[in-house]
């Protein structure tokens, strides 16, 4: 009997988790043309908001929300006596093939809309930028951190958000490799970095590498304390194939066009390119793995 209770258990949940992901998807613009792509995106959102612990009912305020990947994930499991307000300082013209603002009108007129806020062009450091105190059960900074300029802007925006929210969730790509099939990602996002240095602006999807202890000592230093660690695989991410070909597609211009990059440094670039090169021929490619942490 314990078997079959455990059986019908697991495919009970099985059954919830393919619901969700269902549901959550037909709510997104990118559904549309790419609907598995998003089924994959969002199962590996429902594994991070999962491991947060955010409940029904739950307040939250996302930090680049960007297309909504996560915020319509958090919104369906805060359910209609929650709320998610999601902010980023980018433009709504900004992302390809569909812009954060045209997916945001999109899940905003879906059934999780009315549970859910995205604004845009919000700079969450800009002075006149603020909530009251503990105004949010939950701050979630989700697979953003990369598009920061720096270590000081990451440790400047989770000591502003502090006094907002209780706890600070947190997911970004785990820079320490754990497989040789993540090598190709980790290279690519290792290119992109180096090149960002130089630039005084960028629209680029990397433009500071942080580790695992970087981000740690960040929220440390401004009086977070982790209480919960840990590293995510979803294996069918598509990321580390797009980063691979949007690198190999644009370092040739991002060279020639930063005009004060050192030349060894242009040579050392072009020889990880080689090696990005051979590793995507000789190697089944997998994205990184995702770091997760919950602090207080």
């Amino acid at each position: 009997m314990e078997v079959v209770h455990l059986s019908v258990h697991i495919k009970r949940g099985a059954y919830m988790k393919d619901h969700a992901i269902t549901t959550i998807v037909e709510c997104m613009a990118s559904n549309v043309d790419m609907g598995i792509i998003q089924q994959i995106q969002t199962e590996h959102r429902l594994k991070l908001v999962e491991f947060w612990g955010i409940k029904e009912g739950g307040n939250v305020l996302e930090i680049g929300c960007g297309q909504g990947d996560t915020t319509a994930v958090l919104a369906y499991i805060v359910g209609e006596k929650g709320f998610v307000h999601g902010i980023d300082i980018a433009s709504p013209d900004y992302g390809a093939p569909i812009t954060v603002g045209d997916s945001a009108r999109y899940l905003k007129q879906s059934k999780l809309g009315k549970q859910l806020k995205m604004e845009f062009n919000v700079d969450v450091l800009a002075a006149e930028i603020d909530f009251p105190e503990n105004s949010f059960d939950y701050i979630v900074f989700s697979h953003c951190s990369w598009y920061l300029k720096s270590f000081e802007e990451l440790e400047g925006i989770v000591k502003k958000v502090r006094k907002w929210g209780k706890t600070l969730c947190f997911a970004e790509w785990d820079s320490r490799i754990q497989m040789i099939e993540q090598y190709p990602h980790f290279l690519a996002v290792l290119i992109q970095s180096q090149y960002e240095c130089f630039k005084e602006s960028s629209l680029s999807n990397v433009r500071t590498l942080f580790t695992p202890a970087d981000v740690k000592r960040a929220v440390e230093n401004v009086g977070w304390t982790i209480t919960n660690e840990q590293s995510i695989h979803s294996t069918q991410l598509q990321d580390a194939k797009w980063e691979i070909a949007m690198t190999l597609a644009d370092y040739k211009e991002e060279i020639i066009n930063l005009v004060d990059l050192p030349g060894k440094l242009k040579s050392l670039i072009q020889s990880e390119v080689i090696l990005l090169e051979e590793a995507q021929k000789n190697h089944a490619i997998k994205p990184l793995s995702t770091y997760v942490f919950i602090a207080e």
